[in-house]
């Protein structure tokens, strides 16, 4: 049991508030099969997508960002910031800005290129509709 546990791609994770939008519906199931060289794995929950060992979790419906002095920067015609407090030494965490609802992307540091992962799900964010953009600081 313990191992199977251990194993459990959804382990730790619950949907967001807003994953039954539409629009989180459309993105998970357009998400690719790989992603950054890791496998996509089946988690049961609404508008969540891991691919690996929780090596990149996409969580869809999360609260949007207001503004903020995170860093933030465009991929591909997507506004993204980098969540400095929720993101640790192993592991970025990265919102959409200016999308309703808003992406979160997790993903581990050790094994996975950020920007590879983050230029790769950009385009998954098409069909939600842009309504600001974020102005970096520096």
């Amino acid at each position: 049991m313990t191992a199977r546990l251990l194993d459990d791609p959804a382990r730790g994770l619950t949907a967001a508030a807003h994953a039954g939008d539409t629009h989180c519906r459309e993105l998970t199931g357009k998400a690719p099969g790989r992603l950054a060289g890791k496998e996509r794995r089946s988690v049961g929950l609404d508008g969540v997508v891991v691919w690996g060992d929780q090596d990149v979790i996409l969580r869809c419906g999360v609260a949007s960002p207001t503004a903020t002095t995170d860093p933030c920067f465009e991929a591909n015609g997507v506004d993204w910031v980098l969540d400095e407090r929720q993101s640790s030494p192993d592991r970025k965490v990265i919102v959409t800005f200016g999308r309703t609802p808003a992406t979160q992307v997790a993903v581990r540091v050790q094994g996975v290129r950020t920007d590879e992962a983050i230029l790769e799900l950009s385009p998954l964010m098409e069909g939600i509709r842009k309504t600001g953009r974020c102005l970096d600081a520096q």
